[in-house]
């Protein structure tokens, strides 16, 4: 399997009509590249690599709570443990 990205190429009439679509593709990790009579000029890519995906250990810590009974069983679900 090829860990190789796609590539798109845009000429720039195109490019600018389709600017908001580009940037989502960009930022998605595709390569999108904006051509001049059919000679890429230009490569797209963010600034910074997004860090949805990657999340720190801890971030959350002191914001999240878990009630004192929350392994106990509803009273109205016991007839069903």
């Amino acid at each position: 399997m090829s860990s190789r990205k796609s590539t798109a190429q845009f000429n720039v009439a195109e490019a600018k009509a389709r600017f908001s679509e580009l940037v989502r593709k960009a930022m998605s990790g595709e390569e999108v590249v904006i051509a001049r009579d059919n000679r890429p000029v230009l490569r797209l890519v963010p600034v910074e690599t997004p860090r949805t995906s990657r999340r720190r250990p801890g971030s959350a810590k002191g914001q999240v709570w878990m009630a004192t009974d929350f392994d106990e069983t509803p009273a109205h679900f016991r007839d069903y443990a």
